[in-house]
C-alpha cells in the first residue's frame, strides 16, 4: 500500500494502491491517515445518502467532480466541483449526491471510528428513490 519513502520520514501513497471499501451499494471509501490528520476519497453514485451524523473532528470537504448537497445543522449547502466546505467538529450533518461525485475529505484529528471500523452510520447507507 505505501511506498516506504525514507527521506524526512515521509510515506508516499497512491489511490490506485489503496483498497476501496464498499460501504454501501452507492458509496466507496479510501483513506490514508497520518498522526494528526486523515484524507479520505469518497466516491458516491447519484442519489447516495450519507446519513446525519456528527463527530469531534473538523472536516474539510473538497469536491473533485460532481455535486453534493450538505445539510449542516439545518442549513443546506450545494457544493459542486472545485468547491470546498468546512464543517466544524460536533456539528450534525448529512449529504446527498446530486450526481456521481468524487469527494476528498480532510479530517483533523484522524477519525478513530473509521480506524476502528466503528462507522455503522455509513455502512449499508441509504438511497433516494
Amino acid at each position: 500500500m505505501a511506498d516506504e519513502t525514507k527521506s524526512a520520514g515521509a510515506t508516499l501513497y497512491h489511490w490506485d494502491d489503496i483498497e476501496a471499501e464498499q460501504m454501501s451499494p452507492t458509496l466507496t471509501r479510501q483513506y490514508v491517515s497520518g498522526e494528526k490528520s486523515m484524507l479520505a476519497r469518497i466516491v458516491l453514485k447519484k442519489g447516495s445518502v450519507v446519513p446525519e451524523h456528527s463527530h469531534a473532528n473538523e472536516q474539510i470537504a473538497y469536491i473533485l467532480s460532481g455535486a453534493l448537497e450538505f445539510n449542516v445543522a439545518g442549513t443546506v449547502h450545494t457544493v459542486r466541483a472545485g468547491g470546498v466546505l468546512v464543517i466544524p467538529g460536533n456539528v450534525p450533518h448529512s449529504a446527498l449526491a446530486l450526481e456521481d461525485t468524487v469527494d476528498l475529505d480532510l479530517f483533523a484529528p484522524p477519525r478513530q471510528d473509521w480506524l476502528d471500523k466503528d462507522d455503522s452510520y455509513l455502512r449499508g447507507g441509504a438511497e433516494v428513490k
